[in-house]
C-alpha cells in the first residue's frame, strides 16, 4: 500500500474539494478534472482485472464502470458536480466512469445516467448515513453475482439496459479527492488518491501504482494479516508486525510487475513509477519498517521485468510465482 494500511475505505473525505496545488485550469470545473481522472483509474483497473482474471484465485463480475453517488456532495456543490458527469440531481445513483470496450460501454451505457433498479427491483442502499454506504451496497451486491451472468439496470433515461460482464479478478474501484499521493486495498476495494493519479507519468505508472493495490487484494493479504494478529496501531512499524507488512509489500510489488504484463502494459513502468515515488518532495524523512526502501524495491522490480523479459525472449508463458502459493505470514 502506498500509505498506512490500516486506512479504512469507510474513512473516506466528501467529495466536495480539489486538492491544493491541482492543476485545474481557471476556467474549468475541478469536477470535472476530477470525472477525468475516474474515467483513467475505470480503464485502468477493467484492463488489469479482465486480462489477470486467469491468474486471480477469486473473481467477480466486471462490468468496466465506476459509481457515483449526490449524496456524496453537500447541497451547494452538488449542481456543480452533477454538472461534470451530465448527472441529474435525484436521489438516485449514477455511472461516473466507463472503461472502454468493456460491459458498460458496448451496451451503451453512458457516464451521468442515474439507475433506478437492478434485476426488476430496488438498487441496494446503505445501511448507514454514509456517504459512501450506497455505492459500498451496490458494489458488495454485484461481486456477489455469478461472474459473467447478465445484469438488467432500469435507468434514468427510461431504459432498461441488460449488462453481461466479464469475469475478472476480485476489486472495484475509487477515486478519493485527496492531494495525498496515496492509495490503499482492503480486500475488496483498490481507493486512489487523486493526487496519486496526477503523480504518475502516465497511465502504465498510473497502473503500476494500482496493480499494486490489486495485488494486495488478491493475495488476501488483510485476511492474512489479521489472521496473524498484526497489530495495526503504532506498533506496526516495530518487530513482527513490521516485518509481516513488510512482506506483504514485497509481494505485492513482485506481482504487480506481472499483472502489468499480463494486461499488456511496460512492466518496466513499476520500477520507473516507484523510483520517481521514493524520490518525490515532501517524502518522509524516515523510511517507515513496514515497507521497503525505495532502492530496493525498484531493484526487486527490475529484476521481476527481467524475469517477464527472459520468459518472453524464451517463448514461455507468463506465471506469477506467488499466484499458486504465496509464503506463510510467520
Amino acid at each position: 500500500m502506498l500509505h498506512s494500511a490500516s486506512a479504512l475505505v469507510v474513512a473516506l473525505s466528501l467529495l466536495v474539494a480539489v486538492p491544493a496545488g491541482a492543476a485545474t485550469p481557471p476556467d474549468r470545473s475541478p469536477y470535472v478534472s476530477f470525472a477525468a481522472l475516474e474515467a483513467r483509474v475505470a480503464a485502468i483497473g477493467f484492463r488489469l482485472t479482465t486480462a489477470n482474471a486467469a491468474w486471480c484465485p477469486v473473481q467477480q463480475p466486471q462490468f468496466g464502470w465506476i459509481w457515483g453517488d449526490p449524496r456524496l456532495y453537500d447541497a451547494e456543490r452538488r449542481p456543480e458536480a452533477l454538472a461534470a458527469y451530465g448527472a441529474v440531481d435525484r436521489d438516485d445513483p449514477f455511472i461516473a466512469a466507463i472503461a472502454p470496450t468493456s460491459p458498460a460501454a458496448t451496451v451503451g451505457m453512458r457516464v451521468g445516467v442515474a439507475v433506478i433498479g437492478m434485476q426488476g427491483g430496488a438498487v441496494p442502499d446503505g445501511a448507514d448515513a454514509h456517504p459512501f454506504a450506497r455505492i459500498t451496497a451496490i458494489e458488495t451486491s454485484l461481486a456477489a453475482l455469478p461472474h459473467t451472468a447478465p445484469l438488467r439496470l432500469d435507468t434514468g433515461d427510461a431504459r432498461a439496459l441488460t449488462l453481461t460482464p466479464i469475469a475478472g479478478c476480485v476489486s472495484d474501484f475509487r477515486v478519493e479527492a485527496s492531494e495525498k499521493a496515496g492509495a490503499v486495498a482492503d480486500g475488496r476495494m483498490v481507493l486512489v488518491n487523486q493526487g496519486l493519479a496526477q503523480f504518475a507519468q502516465d497511465d502504465d505508472e498510473l497502473a503500476a501504482a494500482i496493480a499494486h493495490e490489486l495485488a494486495h487484494n488478491i493475495l488476501r493479504h488483510r485476511a492474512r494479516l489479521d489472521a496473524v494478529g498484526v497489530d495495526r496501531g503504532l506498533g506496526k512499524q516495530f518487530g513482527r508486525s513490521a516485518r509481516l507488512f513488510k512482506q506483504t509489500e514485497v509481494e505485492a510489488d513482485r506481482l504487480s510487475v506481472w499483472l502489468l504484463a499480463g494486461a499488456d502494459y511496460d512492466p518496466g513502468a513499476a520500477a520507473r513509477f516507484w523510483q520517481k515515488f521514493g524520490q518525490r518532495k515532501g517524502r518522509p524523512m524516515f523510511q517507515a519498517a513496514s515497507h521497503p526502501g525505495w532502492r530496493d524495491r525498484v531493484a526487486a522490480l527490475e529484476a521481476e521485468a527481467a524475469l517477464i523479459a527472459a520468459a518472453r525472449a524464451a517463448g514461455q508463458p507468463l506465471h506469477p510465482p506467488l499466484i499458486d502459493a504465496p509464503a506463510p505470514l510467520e
